[in-house]
């Protein structure tokens, strides 16, 4: 190479420092939570050098964790050359905006709530998508404005972490007016985007399709599930949120019916409200699910807190009644023993692997099972004029027998009740013919 080395172009990660505090008040220890904190922002970029936490009853007001806390802090940001302090609980404005002063620039504070935003800002890849993050992301910053501008005007260069807030908008412009027109507007969009969702959601209820809708924790495995079901291509990753944009596929099923699958965006603990919120539009499609199919990660030790956490999410959204199909993913990942002791305390789920493929012939059984339940036998007479309804016929139903005479299709279809309703001016007596 001679006398000159070439230069790296990788970006350099980021050192970041955790902060958790053990206020004794959720089901996952200050532990469990910092680790899922680390795997939050090493998706970002960033290398985790230091883990701090603190027990406190309730919050230090005016830096949320405690003097002496505060002083050790500093020093270790100072000792380990640290780019961003990110706290597991989501700070106050005046908190945030103490910490930096006490900790210095060019040194960035951010919170869970922050980091998670700037993940989804990163992934969120069509219209809605990023749409809906922006929204969020500027409800999270209209009451850090105060200071917030010139720090993040001064990290436009250096990008990372925490510096990708307000997408579009040029910061030097940006005051609380500005940024409550934008919230109006992006509110407006994102409702106009709801309706046409609705219009095409009704489209599908009023074909009759049965509508399955995949849910679960980030990395729980959903788009590789999708994929080994439908035989489709969907962005799969092993990182957290690595697919927000819902994706809808059909599948045929063995009987003949004709389903669609559609994969979320992942759930999180701690999953902040006006993500929640502005995502209501596309987890619209759970909600008009037929079937919810919650993947568990097996292999995963959290997998109970990570169970709750998703129909927490699911009843927040108004889904908690749609049936609901625990699938026990990344079997291949779990022993025999721990798997037999998984079936006995979950009974209903069923134990699949979407990578291997173990499994999937059972889930798909159960599945028509469910587009089944309350379907009823029936005969039907098509004339050969209603080619869409035969159409129909094949797609919606389970063909038990078929003939064609010289009227129409004469049929005997199990069929749901949307389905029976169509076909009922169409029965006529089971000749029991075949």
């Amino acid at each position: 190479m001679g006398r000159f080395r070439p230069l790296s172009t990788a970006p350099v990660p980021e050192r970041a420092i955790l902060v958790g505090v053990d206020l004794g008040r959720s089901d996952w220890s200050c532990e469990e939570s910092l680790a899922e904190l680390a795997r939050l922002a090493e998706t970002d970029g960033a290398e985790v050098v230091l883990t701090m936490t603190q027990r406190l009853d309730s919050p230090v007001p005016k830096t949320f964790i405690g003097k002496g806390k505060v002083e050790e802090l500093i020093s270790m940001v100072r000792s380990l050359d640290a780019d961003v302090v990110i706290f597991d609980e989501e700070l106050t404005p005046s908190q945030q905006a103490n910490l930096e002063k006490l900790v210095g620039e060019p040194v960035k504070i951010i919170d869970r709530t922050a980091l998670i935003l700037d993940i989804f800002g990163v992934h969120a890849k069509t219209h809605e998508g990023r749409l809906q993050v922006q929204l969020a992301q500027l409800q999270y910053v209209l009451p850090r404005l105060r200071g917030m501008w010139s720090h993040l005007v001064g990290e436009q260069t250096r990008g990372g972490i925490g510096s990708r807030f307000g997408q579009g908008e040029s910061q030097l412009e940006v005051d609380r007016r500005l940024v409550r027109a934008r919230i109006s507007t992006l509110r407006r969009e994102l409702e106009r985007l709801e309706r046409r969702r609705n219009v095409q959601s009704k489209a599908r209820w009023d074909s009759g399709v049965y509508r399955v809708a995949l849910v679960g924790y980030t990395n729980a495995g959903k788009s590789t599930l999708l994929n080994r079901l439908t035989g489709s291509d969907v962005y799969a990753k092993d990182e957290l949120f690595a697919t927000l944009d819902p994706t809808t596929r059909a599948l045929d099923l063995e009987e003949g019916r004709k389903i669609t699958i559609t994969d979320t965006v992942g759930f999180i603990q701690k999953l902040p409200t006006m993500l929640v919120e502005s995502f209501k539009s596309t987890l619209a499609e759970v909600r008009a699910a037929d079937l919810v199919l919650l993947v568990v990660d097996a292999s995963d030790p959290h997998r109970e807190l990570e169970i709750d956490a998703v129909r927490s999410v699911l009843e927040e959204i108004d889904a908690g009644d749609i049936r609901c199909v625990e699938v026990l993913n990344k079997v291949d990942l779990v022993d025999e023993e721990e798997l037999r002791g998984l079936l006995a305390t979950h009974p209903d789920a069923q134990p699949v692997s979407a990578l291997t493929g173990q499994g999937i012939r059972g889930l798909l059984y159960r599945i028509a099972k469910e587009a089944s339940e309350g379907s009823v036998s029936l005969t039907v007479l098509v004339p050969y004029e209603k080619g869409l309804l035969m159409k129909m016929v094949h797609e919606r139903c389970q063909v038990l027998r078929e003939r064609y005479v010289q009227e129409g299709l004469l049929a005997t279809v199990r069929a749901d009740a949307r389905m029976a309703a169509t076909l009922e001016p169409y029965v006529v007596p089971d000749d029991d013919e075949s």
